[in-house]
Parts: structure tokens; C-alpha cells; sequence
């Protein structure tokens, strides 16, 4: 049953219905059930917010959500409150002067996996996702959203901040990185610490999000061409505005939380020493991170706080749609011209046209406020992956290359033990790491092509 309540079905009603509640079972126990209106449904355990003129409704335990006009929720509410399928009609006509077919919508609703059972007839239900740490319970990382939390980090980073005001040589260089003359032992350890890092920032997530009650999932996936560990959050949307915020940012919050107290620990340390070249290549580590995450069009942390303010449902997938809308405007319009033929005019689009129009506007069928913020973001979008792709093309491509030819011309007997362990290094790092990005890129693209199918 739904978390809301709504007025209970009376007497008269209940009598009635009892008698004729099996008219909504099918003929057969494999048809789907008939549903007619005098059919009762039972509804698994949703979560409803409202979020400005809409609700977001949602099942935690299969991660599914989706957005609802007032007159959606308050069907899910008579329907969850026991109300037969023609009682809700008959109180959202009353309520709102309007019809709705809620047969239709409780189909739509058991094929989101929200129903369990349509009169007599339970609905098979899908297997939930799996999470990551299961064992992790809310009630042992509550504090994780306590608001006494942002205030620690704020005083952490002023700290740091006036550290490095009074002692600016203690802001790091590339050169820090260079902390040994060995180059494999600079690639393990840079590996090893960052990999521990991206794992931590990670863990953040996971960790304010299943304080909120959400299940939570880490999994490794691509970005253009990085490598990334990304956690799944989806069931944060039903969450207050403060904690899905803190469960965006928690890993930004974890990498400035190390930093500021490597800086604090490198005040202490003497300038030249072993402590303190590592100290700085950790620091240096710590804040890598930071800038990727303002490439808002890879969706990165700081993509889904953007989203969240603006009030878009898929401020990517609405960006990516109105950019290829424009491009193929453009290209009709390069071709008119070239061929010497007027232009056909564009269709006029209505609200509620499908992003799937390949000849109507797909931001044409938001609400103002989404429509300005993804026709902003798509300019963003395709001026931030040109020049991200670019950037790799001629830069890190080029490097990555170079490197593994080196390294697998310093192999052999004629290069002693040292050089052939360098070698071996890059090659297993360097060569590992595009490895791994080449089969998460192929296994996440036949996972989305085979949720396409099914």
C-alpha cells in the first residue's frame, strides 16, 4: 500500500464490490486480469513527493519512479486506500470535472511494477536490483546526513584555506607527483592512491544515500573517454531537497575533507623530506578529481546538483535530444540551400509532442522553466564533448600511444632489471587501464542494448 492515505471506501461499496471482485480475473490463470470497475488493486509499498506542479512517485525496492500531475498521485492514493477502479473515477470526476480512464492507468501502473495484485490476481514481480554492501543499514550511517556534517567541512576547509594563505609554498605542482626518480614506483603508487580515493569518493555516495533509505549500487562505467566508478543513488528523488543534495556533493565533500587535512599535516612536516613529497602527491591526488567534476556534460556529480535546481526529469537525455534536433535543422537547412530548393517548413509542435518526433522541437513539450534549462545545456553539451574529445584526440591519445610503444621497446635482456620492471609497469597500468575502459564501455552498451529490447 501507498505511504499516503486517502478517504476509505464506504460500506455500501464494499458490500457490492465483494461479490463481483472476481469479474476482474481473466478466463485463464495465465491471461492478464481483466480489470473492470468494480476492480480493487493492492499496490506494493510506494514513496510519493511532491515536487513543484508535479509528484514523484516511486517503488525504493525496484528503483522505479515516475513523475505524476496532481490527478496521477491522487489516483494512486484512492486506489492504495482501497477504492475500486470506477469509485476512483467517480472521486477524481467529483474532485476535478474531468474523466480519467483508470483502467488504462492501473495498467500503466502494474507494468511499472507498482501493482501486486488486480483483484484475485497477483501481478508477477521483477527481482530487485541488487545493492552494494547490503549489510549497510540506515540506522547505522544516519548521522551521515546530520547537519552538524556541512559545518565540520566548512571548518575543515577554512582551516586549510588560511594554512595556505600564510604558507602558499605549500600549494602543490605536477612536480609532486614526480615524488621518486623511479617512474614504476610513481605509476603504482599513483594508481594505488587514486584508486583508494575514487573508491572513497564512492563510498560517500553510497553511504548519505542509504542513510536516506536508498539502496544504492557502485559499478564501474565510462564517460567519453574516461574511466570512472559511478553509484547509483535512483530513489534520492523521493528524498527532501537538503539530503539529496548532501548525497550529490558527499563525494566532492570527501575529497576537500582529505585535502584540507593533508594540508593541515603538511604544515607540520619539514619541507624535502620522504613525508612530505608524499604528503603533497596525495594532496595533489585528492584535488585531481575536482575539476573533472565541473564537465557537467559527462554527468558528474556537480551534473545531477544542476538538475536537481533546475527541476529537470533528464536534463541530459532532453539536452542530447534538442542538440541532434537542431543539428538535423541544420543539416536540412545546409542541403536546401545547396540544391537550390525551398525550405519546408517545420511542423508546428504542441505540448505533449514525444522527444521520439524526429520533426517537432522535443523541448517543445516541457514546462518553461525545463524547456530554457535544457536548450542552455545542450549548448553546453556539445561544446563541452567536442572539446573533451578533441582534447583526447590530440593530446592524451597521442601520449597513452607513445608511452606503450616505449614501454614495450624498453623490454628485453639489454635494459637490466630496472628497465624492464619500468616497462612492465606502464604497460600493466597504462595498458590495464584502457583495457578495462574498452570492456566496461562494450559489457554497459550490451547491457543498455539488451534493456532496449526487453
Amino acid at each position: 500500500m501507498t505511504d499516503t492515505a486517502g478517504p476509505a471506501a464506504d460500506a455500501s461499496e464494499a458490500d457490492t464490490a465483494a461479490d463481483t471482485e472476481a469479474d476482474a480475473v481473466g478466463d485463464a490463470a495465465d491471461d492478464p486480469p481483466r480489470i473492470t470497475p468494480t476492480t480493487r488493486v493492492l499496490l506494493h509499498d510506494l514513496a510519493v513527493r511532491r515536487d513543484r506542479d508535479e509528484w514523484i512517485v516511486g517503488r525504493m525496492a525496484t528503483r522505479t519512479f515516475v513523475a505524476l500531475p496532481a490527478a496521477g498521485a491522487r489516483a494512486v492514493e484512492l486506489l492504495g486506500a482501497g477504492l475500486s477502479v470506477g469509485r476512483t473515477e467517480e472521486s477524481l470526476r467529483a474532485e476535478t470535472g474531468e474523466e480519467f480512464d483508470i483502467a488504462d492507468f492501473v495498467g500503466d501502473l502494474a507494468a511499472l511494477g507498482f501493482v501486486a495484485r488486480i483483484g484475485d490476481h497477483a501481478v508477477p514481480d521483477a527481482e530487485p536490483p541488487r545493492a552494494s554492501l547490503p549489510w549497510l543499514r540506515p540506522r547505522h550511517v544516519r548521522l551521515a546526513l546530520h547537519p552538524v556534517i556541512p559545518l565540520l567541512v566548512g571548518a575543515l576547509l577554512t582551516a586549510a584555506a588560511v594554512v595556505l594563505v600564510r604558507r602558499p609554498d605549500l600549494l602543490p605542482g605536477y612536480r609532486d607527483l614526480l615524488w621518486s626518480r623511479h617512474g614504476s614506483v610513481v605509476l603504482l603508487s599513483g594508481a594505488a592512491a587514486g584508486w583508494t580515493l575514487l573508491l572513497a569518493h564512492e563510498l560517500a555516495h553510497l553511504v548519505t544515500a542509504r542513510a536516506a533509505g536508498v539502496p544504492g549500487k557502485m559499478r564501474l562505467g565510462t564517460r567519453l573517454q574516461f574511466l570512472v566508478m559511478q553509484t547509483d543513488i535512483s530513489g534520492i528523488e523521493l528524498a527532501p531537497r537538503r539530503h539529496r543534495l548532501t548525497a550529490y556533493l558527499a563525494g566532492i565533500a570527501l575529497n576537500l575533507s582529505v585535502a584540507s587535512s593533508l594540508v593541515l599535516v603538511l604544515a607540520l612536516t619539514e619541507p624535502g623530506t620522504t613525508a612530505h613529497r608524499l604528503l603533497a602527491a596525495a594532496l595533489l591526488l585528492a584535488l585531481l578529481p575536482l575539476p573533472f567534476q565541473c564537465m557537467v556534460f559527462t554527468r558528474t556529480d556537480l551534473y545531477f546538483v544542476l538538475q536537481d535546481l533546475t527541476g529537470c526529469r533528464d536534463l541530459y537525455g532532453d539536452g542530447l535530444a534538442y542538440a541532434r534536433y537542431r543539428a538535423r535543422r541544420s543539416v536540412r537547412s545546409v542541403r536546401s540551400v545547396s540544391l537550390m530548393r525551398p525550405v519546408r517548413p517545420v511542423r508546428t509542435v504542441r505540448r505533449g509532442v514525444g522527444a521520439g518526433d524526429r520533426d517537432g522541437d522535443p523541448s517543445a513539450r516541457l514546462p518553461a522553466h525545463e524547456r530554457r534549462a535544457v536548450r542552455l545545456y545542450s549548448v553546453v553539451l556539445v561544446v563541452g564533448t567536442a572539446a573533451c574529445l578533441t582534447f583526447m584526440a590530440a593530446v592524451t591519445l597521442p601520449v597513452d600511444v607513445a608511452l606503450l610503444v616505449r614501454a614495450v621497446r624498453g623490454l628485453g635482456p639489454g635494459h637490466g632489471l630496472a628497465g624492464n620492471a619500468d616497462a612492465v609497469t606502464v604497460l600493466v597500468v597504462l595498458g590495464g587501464v584502457n583495457v578495462l575502459w574498452l570492456v566496461t564501455w562494450w559489457r554497459n552498451r550490451r547491457s543498455r542494448r539488451s534493456a532496449s529490447a526487453t
